[in-house]
């Protein structure tokens, strides 16, 4: 009782009083102001203010609907998590049956005039049943059973996406685990030889001479593991595999497109009018706002619609252009903020299932974050990852702010349980 005690006088000397949690919600205010303005801008003087209209309504259904998750019982959700989980599967081949095609990827269910994007729901669908399944007594991801049962709740709706198909929606998948993973206290090495043969597979398209630097740098890493010599020989294996293996996957598997996203990735400039158009586009819109930016509504990138559907993907380029260097590092600042200020909220709460699921919650914007602002810079490929809270897109928009709605009722509960 006296411990007990303790850490609830430590959490409210270190988090100030009230149960609301004001560092992530303010936060997530910002940023939807940004994004709002951004599309705002990108879209008024085209005359498409739809964009903004749906994504203002949008907005506000996501708040209500992450308030009202701030009130629902913990207790309530664990439980109904394998019915949720079951739900989002059932989503995911409702739009292999009846979805609709946009852009040659049947990814979207229609209800009416309202279209929603279920590979969004799933990701928090997931994340909900893997905390589900760790906060169990006697569950450990550290073992390789529980770490494997893990994987399954992964693979379900990765493999159900990918026949969209949806690549780029189903790596978020393993950037949820990964972070899970390591909050877990997962085996670094086992983790080492899950990532290092994806890394290997995409540098040995850069040639033989980049696979071998690649595999003497995994092989030094896997040595640096100090594990024994069977596993360490195992690990190296299944990079050789995975770089001799790609070339062949690259020419004869992927579909042309997906080749050209990954040679436009390796070389923009080698079809600046075609494929590589978006990146370099968007590589000058960034770079052209200098330090202050040229002002709201006056880049010349984003009003004369030099990048395509610029709203969505690449909405970075909208705020780096008109507020340059200062509101790209603004944006950056609050998408990083967030993801670290959740880190510390799952550090306090402690308790298993709550703090997973904010973990997996802070891997899902981090990656999106790294990826989409990637993605606007040209050192990453465009795989249609929304940047959190601002590209426009309703789907995305409100499960975002359902996923904040369990972070700041998982606060909640923690401020009540120390009454504090």
């Amino acid at each position: 009782m006296i411990r007990t005690q303790y850490r609830g006088e430590r959490i409210g000397q270190a988090e100030g009083a009230g149960v609301i949690e004001w560092a992530s919600l303010s936060m997530t205010v910002l940023l939807c102001l940004l994004g709002l303005l951004s599309i705002y801008s990108a879209t008024a003087n085209a005359g498409m203010p739809a964009y903004f209209n749906r994504q203002l309504m949008f907005a506000g259904i996501g708040l209500v609907l992450m308030t009202a998750i701030v009130f629902i019982p913990v207790r309530w959700i664990e439980v109904v998590t394998p019915f949720v989980y079951t739900i989002g599967l059932a989503l995911l081949v409702a739009v292999l049956l009846f979805g609709k095609v946009v852009n040659g990827q049947k990814n979207w269910l229609a209800l009416g005039t309202v279209t929603f994007q279920p590979s969004e729901l799933s990701k928090l669908c997931t994340i909900l049943a893997i905390a589900r399944f760790l906060a169990r007594p006697n569950v450990n991801i550290q073992t390789l059973r529980d770490m494997g049962t893990t994987l399954l709740y992964i693979v379900a709706p990765v493999v159900l996406i990918i026949l969209e198909p949806d690549f780029g929606s189903a790596t978020v998948f393993g950037a949820i685990f990964l972070g899970i993973a390591l909050w877990g206290g997962a085996d670094l090495m086992l983790l080492y030889a899950l990532i290092t043969p994806l890394i290997t597979a995409l540098l040995s398209l850069l040639g033989t001479k980049a696979l071998v630097i690649t595999l003497l740098a995994v092989a030094l890493g896997a040595v640096l593991f100090r594990r024994k010599l069977v596993v360490t020989l195992v690990v190296i294996g299944i990079n050789i595999g995975a770089g001799y293996i790609m070339p062949w996957v690259f020419n004869n598997v992927l579909k042309p497109y997906q080749r050209q996203r990954i040679e436009i990735l390796l070389n923009p400039n080698r079809d600046p009018r075609g494929q590589g158009y978006n990146v370099v586009q968007a590589k000058m819109a960034v770079g052209s706002g200098g330090l202050w930016g040229r002002g709201f509504q006056q880049g010349t990138q984003t009003q004369l619609r030099y990048i395509p559907k610029q709203w969505t993907d690449f909405i970075y380029c909208v705020p780096t252009e008109e507020f340059g260097f200062v509101g790209g590092v603004l944006v950056l600042a609050l998408l990083c903020g967030l993801c670290i200020r959740l880190i510390r909220v799952a550090e306090l709460i402690q308790r298993r299932f709550e703090s997973t699921v904010i973990i997996g919650i802070a891997s899902v914007w981090a990656y999106h974050t790294f990826i989409n602002i990637g993605m606007a810079l040209g050192v990453l490929p465009v795989i249609g990852i929304p940047l959190p809270f601002m590209s426009a897109g309703g789907t995305a928009l409100v499960v975002n702010l359902c996923m904040l709605g369990l972070v700041l009722n998982f606060f909640r509960a923690m401020r009540k349980r120390y009454d504090l």
